[in-house]
């Protein structure tokens, strides 16, 4: 560890601010020449990724950055889009990591709403960049990057943190409802939730991350900064190939994240097999089914599932086995590890409340709304008090899921709040519609919304995408679900083919229920 120089001046003799900076500063000296980071040809040591990172830091101080200023980032998982999770923060700044999947007028808002002083950009992504005034700096990583790091010194930068509740970095929400909205990270959850991430899935130093986990997507979850801690190795690729990870798989790698319809096409391609040794993986963004649970435990992937959302850091929750869980029938272990389970070391409490935020029976039947508070929530969003305020209404983080509770404690979703189903009254769980669906075994993944119906209202309606070269006809997914669904539950139609998703690889129902019910009475939730 370097000397007092790198602390605040002010700071106490027993106090120092949780920060993700001071971890990097520990692995620069702890786990000096390990490997930190691969991308493509190039390799780096802690202590070379934190010179790096302290170059990056006074760089950006001599060009004019003052403390609190934004600085907004539209690049690929990679190198500097990691160095700069550290890097900027280090520099006093704020970071805005952008969704690459954008189109140009919404980059332009999230720059714009960010306030972003300075823009770096992936080379191929500059087009995107088309609507951001010409009067905002822009850096182009590669030769630009490193003619400014060149600039900058190895020297330790002095934090000029203040204290740990200060913003580290804003994440836009996706915008399916509207402009997106900046959720705003501070050093101390930033901290917590990467130590609870490293921590529940079991990264050492000797680990290699493979980043199939956008960086951009709640600061990877956390283990941009995460990793830091352990001294693990982040391994970087801009996009996911089925064909390329699995040799990656092969070859080393010990630890992926990845959403369900990631797993579905990593599971579905011609190269799986199953791994001669075991590969960690955290799964979230949508329930995974136990088939899928099921067909990743055959691979030899030790799946962990865990559950969160943008405003709580990425997860919040995840699924430990009960002792002697792993003797039971191999459906009844996915059954219970498609579950949403408890608070993460570090998260806080989780609730299932009615609307009078009373608790529901821990039953696993009564559904209610899914609430968190605790260290790794949101500040709140970025000049935005009056959605802030209907989040954090009754002193709780209202999720917009919809759960039950079982006796053990463990939460486990039914649905979000505008994707439940009600038919002639009956509440349709579009969850348990769709583990029905992919437990055929031709089905590859689906997507499960309500559309109208003028005798009931509304009705389940399927969108299917079947396994490569499997054919299935409606009928007869229909006959396998009623051996699984009451008659109500049942999809009432079913249209096959690709689904549309966010760059995470998240299902966007948003626009399959906005074709269904185009020029209709729009539904209430």
């Amino acid at each position: 560890m370097q000397p007092s120089s790198s602390l605040p001046p002010a700071t106490p003799p027993n106090r120092q601010e949780l920060s993700p900076i001071f971890l990097l500063e520990r692995a620069g000296e702890v786990f000096a020449e390990r490997p930190a980071v691969t991308d493509g040809g190039q390799r780096f040591t802690w202590r070379e990724f934190r010179a790096r990172a302290r170059r990056f830091a006074s760089a950006l101080r001599a060009a004019g950055l003052q403390k609190g200023d934004r600085i907004a980032f539209l690049a690929f998982n990679s190198e500097p889009l990691l160095l700069a999770h550290f890097a900027v923060p280090l520099a006093g700044g704020i970071l805005v990591a952008i969704n690459t999947r954008l189109n140009p007028e919404e980059i332009a808002y999230i720059v714009s709403h960010s306030g972003a002083t300075r823009v770096f950009v992936s080379p191929e992504l500059q087009p995107q960049l088309a609507g951001v005034p010409a009067s905002v700096p822009r850096t182009v990583l590669g030769p630009e990057l490193e003619a400014l790091l060149q600039g900058g010194s190895e020297a330790p930068v002095a934090p000029w943190l203040v204290s740990e509740d200060e913003p580290i970095t804003i994440n836009y929400t996706s915008g399916t409802t509207g402009r997106p909205k900046g959720v705003v990270y501070h050093h101390r959850g930033a901290y917590l939730n990467a130590l609870a991430m490293v921590l529940d899935h079991r990264v050492q130093a000797e680990s290699q991350y493979l980043w199939t986990l956008p960086m951009f997507h709640c600061n990877g979850w956390c283990f941009t900064w995460g990793l830091a801690a352990v001294g693990a190795e982040s391994i970087c690729i801009p996009k996911i190939e089925p064909g390329p990870t699995w040799q990656l798989f092969d070859g080393g790698v010990t630890h992926f994240c990845a959403a369900p319809t990631v797993c579905t096409m990593l599971v579905t391609d011609p190269a799986a097999h199953r791994l001669e040794r075991p590969v960690r993986l955290f799964t979230a963004g949508a329930p995974p089914s136990p088939t899928l649970i099921a067909r990743m435990a055959e691979l030899n992937f030790q799946l962990d599932h865990v559950y969160g959302l943008t405003e709580v850091y990425g997860p919040f929750t995840i699924n430990v086995p009960a002792p002697g869980q792993e003797t039971l029938p191999p459906a009844k272990q996915a059954e219970l590890r498609a579950r949403q389970g408890m608070p993460n070391v570090c998260a806080g409490e989780v609730r299932i409340v009615d609307p009078d935020m009373n608790d529901v029976p821990r039953d696993g039947m009564t559904m209610g709304e899914v609430v968190m508070r605790g260290n790794v929530v949101m500040t709140g969003y970025f000049e935005d008090p009056e959605s802030t305020a209907k989040a954090f209404h009754g002193g709780w983080f209202h999720s917009g899921d919809l759960g039950v509770q079982h006796s053990d404690g463990a939460i486990e979703l039914r649905d979000r709040a505008k994707d439940i189903i009600i038919s002639g009254g009956e509440n349709i769980s579009t969850i348990e519609v769709e583990q029905a669906l992919v437990s055929h075994p031709a089905v590859m993944e689906c997507a499960v919304i309500a559309v109208p119906d003028p005798k009931w209202g509304e009705v389940p309606k399927a969108f299917v995408t079947l396994k490569p070269g499997a054919s299935v006809t409606t009928e007869e997914l229909v006959a396998h679900c009623r051996n699984r669904l009451a008659n109500f539950k049942l999809p009432r139609h079913i249209e096959f083919g690709a689904l549309p998703k966010t760059s995470t690889g998240k299902i966007q129902k948003f626009m399959l229920r906005d074709k269904e019910w185009q020029g209709r009475k729009t539904r209430i939730n």
